[in-house]
């Protein structure tokens, strides 16, 4: 069976189920900060397919990286069936496709903005607001990064759509521009 299809059903029910029960947007942020352990600590998912680690022992390992205490029944039971279910190492692609869903079904954009250098408040607030003016009343995420390659400007990801109005990007163009002619 396809092992997106997988990871993707059982987020889609988890969704259902969460917002049945009124925990959907907090089990959005437990979401969002098991994908980041994930991203953080790679041998996870190493130790969650691990057939000589306890059952116990990777429903902890995922409540502590989730950051999961009791007042989320909605998480805790998700993971009861994950392990009954022997799906515990797909948890990572879980989250992932559960972050996709929910954003979707509460118009919420993951925007990335890379800057050469950090950019004063008062600029990344005026480059916020105008990308927040693109999006309309949507929510919008943001996850900033600097990156010195960049030599100046930046570079905007919002989905699949990229501006890129950095200095490396110009100098590239006008490198293709010259070798053209």
């Amino acid at each position: 069976m396809n092992e997106g299809l997988i990871p993707r059903r059982y987020a889609k029910a988890l969704l259902k189920f969460a917002h049945e029960k009124g925990q959907d947007v907090s089990t959005y942020a437990l979401m969002k900060t098991l994908s980041e352990s994930f991203s953080a600590q790679q041998q996870l998912a190493n130790v969650l397919n691990n057939p000589f680690v306890d059952a116990g022992e990777k429903a902890a390992l995922i409540n502590t990286a989730a950051a999961a205490d009791d007042s989320n029944s909605c998480f805790a039971d998700f993971v009861k069936l994950l392990i009954q279910n022997n799906r515990i190492g797909m948890t990572r692609e879980i989250a992932l496709a559960y972050l996709n869903l929910y954003r979707k079904a509460n118009n919420i954009y993951m925007v990335d903005i890379t800057t050469a250098n950090e950019l004063p408040q008062p600029e990344m607030k005026r480059l916020k607001a105008i990308i927040e003016g693109h999006l309309g009343n949507a929510t919008v995420e943001y996850n900033v990064a600097v990156d010195p390659e960049l030599i100046g400007g930046f570079v905007v990801t919002i989905d699949s759509e990229r501006l890129d109005a950095s200095i490396k990007n110009e100098l590239k163009q006008l490198r293709l521009k010259l070798l053209s002619k």
